[in-house]
């Protein structure tokens, strides 16, 4: 059985998708881009702008499913352009401090011009 995850402390789905989805104490969220959930805009202009939103997005979505930044046991990052790394790396260490696995690859576009989506699997907390 799985349990569908919404808050409005993180962007809405802009498609037929949940923001997570529970299965057993399992979360896997979907992939956040840097859309601030007030404005519903796309936030900041550079790398390091958009990876904090997105981690800000992950944050809520996650305490919503009963798990947090810390529980995450996997990541896939996704960057419209590689030359970005090192700055997504800097701000991405600041939130995933547990160092869960990860993949990381460039993409030729991202929803919205987005720079950087990300998407985790955590345990319950």
């Amino acid at each position: 059985m799985s349990i569908k995850i919404h808050t409005e402390k993180a962007p809405a789905a802009i498609g037929p998708y949940s923001q997570a989805i529970v299965v057993g104490n399992t979360v896997f969220t979907s992939g956040q881009i840097p859309i601030n959930p007030q404005t519903g805009l796309l936030e900041g202009t550079t790398v390091k702008e958009q990876t904090h939103r997105v981690c800000k997005n992950l944050e809520a979505v996650l305490c919503e499913a009963g798990a947090s930044l810390a529980s995450a046991v996997k990541t896939v990052c996704y960057l419209a352009n590689m030359e970005d790394f090192a700055d997504f790396n800097e701000v991405y260490a600041e939130y995933f401090t547990g160092k869960p696995a990860r993949s990381c690859v460039a993409v030729k576009a991202l929803p919205k011009g987005a720079l950087v989506e990300i998407d985790v699997i955590a345990e319950k907390e």
